[in-house]
């Protein structure tokens, strides 16, 4: 089961998209984005170059300027097939040229741009050097926002991504834990989430016992035994939107403790979803779930914060964290993953993706939230 195909996003999806990031960084003070390969420039135009080296790929952004993509000869064939490439010009570059000096052009000598994060630092400080009177600022820190509301097609593959990721819960919850080494079962994961249409798999914790203690643990080599709390965590991409989600089981019966710990992590993740509504700041999520956690004598044992954006890729802005005053607006996608992590012992984590609605929010993933029991 990969479920039906999404309708696919066309030049004049892109050319929107291009049109509001160039308005968005005129609004910030800047003047333009120089976006590099990488999430945000498939999400522009839907061009991924077929390698990413040291020859210098960059989309110039400005208001009231056609969008320019500064590509190297050899890969300009690749760039015209673009979705988007109807909707901005090309101009290539061949070996031997400066790469640089044809960016300049099309740049103010003396504008502030934002910079997507992940440019290589040798090329932004090859045009620092053909125009000194530039600056920079990261495209984050300008226009965190910028991917945050995603429109219906958007939600209609994250909405599919999540469903897949479900699946492979509903599937893993099934298999042999007992006996069985952690990377063993993460393997199982990952084969489950490819099985199910997603094209990237990103991540597959299995942390299990005083592994669990762990938010980020690696799965090892540790073998699995009964009485073991195990937290899953697993996403990756599908159809290039992500699916993020967490489950903690147990390996036979738990004890009290083990329930009542799991227990008080259902009812902080509950807390933190009901708090998501339009014109609530992102710390408002934050706070309700730790308030919950915190009420209960755990709050030293919540160690991150409660949620993360999710688009094109796994981890994006907005985060629900203190101090994150951005209002939720309609549209919006982020995890509600509360945790309670016990050193040495075990730990516990539920986390689904959930969208901003016009009223409240919706939830991406919708598997059993309460104690599940697996051999």
């Amino acid at each position: 089961m990969t479920g039906t195909a999404p309708v696919p996003f066309t030049a004049d999806d892109y050319k929107a998209r291009m049109d509001r990031a160039a308005r968005q960084a005129a609004d910030a003070g800047l003047a333009g984005l120089l976006v590099a390969p990488g999430p945000d420039l498939v999400w522009l135009t839907g061009y991924a170059p077929p390698a990413v080296t040291e020859r210098l790929t960059l989309l110039v952004l400005a208001a009231g300027r056609e969008p320019v993509l500064v590509v190297p000869t050899l890969e300009a064939p690749d760039a015209e097939k673009a979705t988007g490439a109807p909707a901005l010009a090309l101009r290539d570059w061949t070996d031997g040229k400066d790469p640089y000096a044809l960016t300049a052009a099309l740049l103010d000598a003396q504008g502030r741009f934002g910079v997507s994060d992940n440019a290589w630092a040798l090329h932004l400080l090859g045009l620092q050097k053909t125009l000194p009177g530039t600056s920079y600022v990261s495209l984050t820190e300008a226009l965190p926002m910028l991917r945050a509301v995603k429109d219906a097609a958007e939600l209609e593959r994250l909405a599919a991504a999540g469903a897949a990721a479900d699946a492979a819960f509903e599937e893993i919850r099934n298999v042999r834990f007992s006996g069985r080494r952690e990377f063993e079962v993460a393997a199982d994961l990952a084969a489950l989430l490819r099985r199910f249409g997603h094209s990237q798999v990103d991540f597959t914790i299995v942390a299990s016992g005083p592994n669990g203690a762990n938010p980020h643990h690696e799965a090892g080599d540790r073998r699995i035994e009964r009485g073991d709390m195990v937290v899953l965590d697993f996403g990756g991409l599908r159809d290039g939107y992500g699916s993020d989600t967490s489950r903690t089981v147990h390996v036979g019966e738990p004890t009290e403790e083990e329930r009542r710990v799991h227990d008080l992590v259902r009812e902080a993740q509950e807390a933190g979803f009901r708090a998501v509504r339009p014109g609530a700041a992102c710390q408002d999520v934050d706070r309700a779930a730790r308030a919950v956690i915190a009420d209960a004598g755990y709050g030293e044992y919540f160690i991150h914060r409660t949620g993360h954006g999710i688009g094109v890729t796994t981890h994006e802005p907005p985060y629900m964290i203190e101090g994150e005053e951005q209002p939720l607006v309609p549209g919006m996608c982020f995890s509600v993953e509360p945790g309670v992590y016990l050193p040495g012992r075990f730990g516990v984590r539920i986390e689904d993706i959930v969208t901003v609605t016009e009223n409240g929010g919706r939830r991406l993933n919708d598997t059993e939230r309460g104690m599940v029991t697996v051999d």
